[in-house]
């Protein structure tokens, strides 16, 4: 894969990553709760995609692209490390919201795993535009 077709796949999946985050935050305006969960999940795991192209890793698991972001962002100190318990949390949130019968949650932990999601996003967009910019020059 050359060079710009990594940025267009980087900025696609940032793309992917915003509407979700737009769609959680309707979703709560609507008394979605559940479903903002899901899309604010959704929002965290497309903006770690979207570093993830960058180095042209891909996995079909979940597990396997948050462990790769783990492994080379967040231990290596790349990513705060506070990021790791959010990435921790918004994916069981996710699956317990998702699969489990009769869960239940409040607009105001809704309210704070899309903030989390919105704080992410904003990181991993910073990241991702300095690092564009960094490969322009090469």
């Amino acid at each position: 894969m050359d060079s710009s077709s990594v940025k267009e796949l980087a900025k696609y999946r940032l793309s992917q990553a915003n509407d979700c985050l737009s769609v959680a935050e309707k979703n709560i305006e609507s008394g979605f709760y559940k479903d903002a969960l899901n899309r604010s999940y959704y929002c965290i795991f497309h903006s770690i995609r979207a570093v993830l192209a960058l180095d042209l890793y891909d996995s079909k698991k979940h597990s396997g692209i948050i462990s790769e972001f783990h492994k080379q962002y967040i231990k290596t100190g790349i990513f705060h490390k506070k990021f790791s318990d959010v990435i921790k949390e918004s994916f069981q949130i996710r699956q317990s919201s998702d699969y489990e019968d009769f869960f239940m949650v409040s607009k105001s932990d809704t309210l704070q795993q899309v903030e989390n999601a919105r704080d992410f996003l904003n990181t991993v967009e910073d990241y991702v535009k300095t690092t564009l910019q960094g490969a322009d020059k090469l």
